[in-house]
């Protein structure tokens, strides 16, 4: 992916190595994951399941986030973080910084556009970027829960070490790997401002999960949305070859089935609440092919 190296986004705000304070718990964004779940593969299922559902609730019921995702690093060779060099680092440059920051700008770009053909406003989110734990509008924040957006105080939260699992736990490689998973958080703060997370208000915990669910609706939404960002940077001649294969290929990386059968050997459909790895790339494909809002309407469609 084509990128200024040297950009700087009024909308990033740098909390890493503050660390956080205590409270209550998120989750269920791009992926759900919890600390002490994550030393054991069933505890990968069960925080999947539980964190998953829970904080969908909490981001889009009473206002609580999408669930963190993870944090983000830039790759010198595909799948690798970016290092800052000592050059860079005597001239200031952050390259982690300067990824992320560009890549939410040009979200924002997109979508601000988009809106506007439609009659519509949009509303800029913010990004934080923080280490290992943070305190937010819809409760206490953690790296190991990964990348997630709070509907609360609008902003995409992002532990930059999440890149890391992505391409070494996962196997989603590149730089448009990583675009993608900002591109998915964003997805969720259009929701928010076009009405659709109003969706899951006044359901019970028990029907926000399952196959057909509509947290599973909501999160392939985001997907398709990425999408559609994803058709404007191909557009505008900042994709290069393989660019669209990484992110295809990380959607397809973090599907419910495909996190279930690596933990435990088996796929519990009654329990997804991101949708299958062939799901996830099919409304990131849709939205990559259509460019088109309508198209994303996976809360109304008969087959997901």
């Amino acid at each position: 992916m084509k990128w200024d190296e040297g950009h700087e986004s009024p909308d990033v705000i740098d909390r890493r190595g503050q660390g956080g304070g205590g409270g209550g718990g998120i989750g269920g964004g791009l992926l759900a994951f919890a600390p002490m779940l994550l030393r054991s593969p069933i505890g990968i299922v069960i925080l999947l399941v539980i964190v998953g559902v829970t904080i969908v609730s909490r981001m889009f019921g009473t206002g609580g986030k999408d669930a963190p995702d993870g944090q983000a690093n830039h790759p010198n060779q595909p799948g690798e973080p970016v290092q800052t060099t000592g050059a860079d680092a005597k001239k200031g440059v952050d390259k982690e910084q300067s990824f992320v920051s560009f890549v939410l700008d040009d979200n924002q770009k997109t979508w601000e556009q988009i809106f506007a053909k439609n009659g519509k406003k949009y509303e800029r989110a913010k990004l934080v970027l923080f280490t290992d734990q943070t305190n937010t509008a819809c409760g206490f924040g953690e790296s190991a829960t990964g990348p997630f957006y709070c509907p609360s105080d609008e902003r995409v939260y992002i532990d930059l070490s999440f890149y890391n699992d992505l391409s070494q736990r996962f196997g989603a490689k590149g730089d448009f790997a990583q675009a993608y998973v900002i591109a998915h958080e964003i997805g969720h703060h259009i929701q928010r401002q076009l009405g659709a997370a109003n969706a899951l208000r006044g359901m019970k915990r028990s029907e926000r999960q399952g196959a057909n669910s509509t947290s599973v609706r909501l999160e392939l939404q985001a997907d398709c949305y990425a999408g559609i960002w994803a058709k404007s940077s191909q557009q505008r001649g900042l994709l290069e070859p393989g660019d669209v294969d990484e992110a295809l290929t990380a959607a397809g990386s973090i599907g419910d089935d495909r996190l279930q059968k690596q933990a435990k050997g088996r796929v519990s459909p009654e329990s997804f609440t991101h949708g299958t790895a062939e799901q996830r790339q099919r409304w990131l494909k849709t939205g990559m092919d259509r460019g088109e809002l309508e198209a994303c309407d996976t809360l109304n469609a008969t087959n997901l």
